[in-house]
């Protein structure tokens, strides 16, 4: 699952808990249904401007929009933690080795 997935799935996520439907949200935020459901489905690059619509359309803030600690499938977690370690860069794959072996040990 790309990054782009993993957005989409949290945005449905916190339209569903809402319990707002695409329809309802897209018209909140002057777009169309069509692409609100596309950008769910992580085949949509939505803009910032168009992230923001959304956080607050949601009426969250928009970090809870990139807050993946929902996700509880452990292969979609480990995935993602894969993603994050190849984004790292050397200083960061450094603290990010002793966290895990402290944990681990």
């Amino acid at each position: 699952m790309d990054i782009k997935q993993m957005i989409g799935r949290r945005i449905k996520e916190i339209r569903a808990k809402k319990r707002i439907s695409q329809e309802r949200l897209a018209e909140r935020m002057d777009i169309n249904p069509k692409y609100l459901s596309s950008i769910e489905r992580g085949k949509e690059n939505p803009t910032l401007n168009t992230l923001i619509k959304l956080s607050e359309s949601l009426e969250v803030d928009l970090s809870e929009i990139f807050s993946f600690v929902q996700i509880e499938d452990p292969a979609k977690r480990k995935s993602f933690i894969i993603f994050l370690l190849d984004k790292a860069n050397s200083e960061q794959l450094k603290i990010i080795f002793k966290i895990i072996s402290a944990i681990i040990h």
